[in-house]
């Protein structure tokens, strides 16, 4: 009898060592896409390690882009867009350059990024780089317009009548889904020479007849910065100068809102380092560019981008000099000091003809 215990205790005691073993076993490996869908989304967000971007895992039918994800995993991609993506990829792993190239994924920077759906595709936008062109390519992909030619000019700014829908119009998840999963890119060009586009634009030329530059910002620029205060003329590039780097200027942004979208970098605007790119482009480049990234979106047999005036986007030091002229020293420096981010993560050469 005692031994009939002993046996029955010692079956009891290996079913408990059983049960315990199978609970930490559960613990263990329960729900493994949970903590991997977290980790994914992360990788969106971080730029990884110079040259070991992750492999491609297989995507649902329903969720394959039409073009193609990552530059990594295309070896014929022809170098010179694998060197733009490389170069970010370092630069944003300069600790000098920190504050310059991060910055939050904020509604601000999703309110900048334009879906197509369709066609899985999202577009950054960089006011003054040809977005206006790029805007009516997904207008068409979208099914808005049949053609670029029929798009009327006051529709392709009108968010409500351009059928672009905004990335920060996505709940969380399908923000992270699109972000993770469509065909990504935006446009830069030299940042001075973008900046003197963006003051002839709303300060001088005002084509779409946009009155707040001229009678709400301007004025607001003029009182603080003007140097002379006798001076009565409009708002001049200089007083434009001084504004952008200044390091206090952000309560007056503020003020400005939304309509600093055309000045202010590009890492504001489009998050580089947070945000795994599939194409950069750049604007002096563009005739080959443009082609490029409609192959890539594999849209190229359904749409074309416009017809480029020709030497239109060529970079013009001539036109940069000119506006320079009798602009301090000490004002080129604290205006390169601000942009110095957008001139590295992109290739372009410090302007050392402006600022010494």
């Amino acid at each position: 009898m005692h031994h009939q215990w002993l046996l029955l205790a010692a079956c009891f005691w290996v079913i408990f060592m059983f049960m315990v073993a199978s609970k930490f076993i559960t613990l263990t490996f329960k729900d493994p896409d949970g903590y991997s869908a977290k980790q994914e989304f992360v990788s969106l967000t971080t730029m990884p390690e110079a040259g070991k971007l992750r492999g491609e895992k297989h995507l649902p039918e329903d969720t394959k882009p039409t073009g193609k994800m990552l530059s990594d995993s295309h070896p014929d991609q022809p170098p010179v867009y694998l060197q733009r993506l490389e170069l970010i990829r370092n630069a944003c792993q300069e600790e000098a350059l920190r504050n310059l190239s991060h910055t939050e994924v904020s509604k601000f920077v999703l309110d900048r990024i334009f879906v197509c759906d369709k066609h899985k595709i999202l577009f950054c936008q960089t006011p003054k780089v040809g977005n206006t062109q790029w805007k009516k390519v997904l207008i068409v992909l979208n099914g808005a317009f049949s053609s670029i030619e029929e798009i009327p000019e006051n529709v392709v700014h009108d968010h409500e009548k351009n059928g672009l829908p905004r990335l920060s119009s996505f709940s969380k998840t399908g923000i992270q889904k699109r972000l993770k999963t469509y065909f990504k890119f935006f446009i830069v060009r030299d940042p001075f020479e973008r900046l003197i586009s963006a003051f002839k634009d709303k300060f001088v030329h005002n084509p779409r007849f946009e009155p707040w530059y001229r009678h709400e910002i301007a004025p607001g620029i003029i009182r603080k910065y003007r140097k002379n205060r006798t001076e009565t003329r409009g708002i001049q590039f200089e007083d434009f100068v001084r504004y952008l780097g200044d390091p206090n200027r952000r309560w007056l942004d503020l003020q400005f809102g939304d309509h600093i979208i055309h000045w202010v970098t590009y890492v504001e605007l489009c998050a580089p380092c947070e945000i795994r790119y599939s194409v950069i482009g750049h604007h002096e480049t563009l005739e080959e560019d443009a082609p490029y990234i409609l192959k890539e979106a594999g849209i190229d047999h359904l749409v074309s981008y416009p017809t480029i005036p020709p030497g239109i986007t060529l970079y013009n030091r001539t036109k940069v000099e000119h506006y320079f002229l009798g602009i301090s020293k000490r004002d080129i420096r604290r205006l390169y000091a601000r942009f110095e981010g957008d001139f590295k993560l992109f290739g372009y050469q410090k302007p050392e003809f402006l600022l010494n």
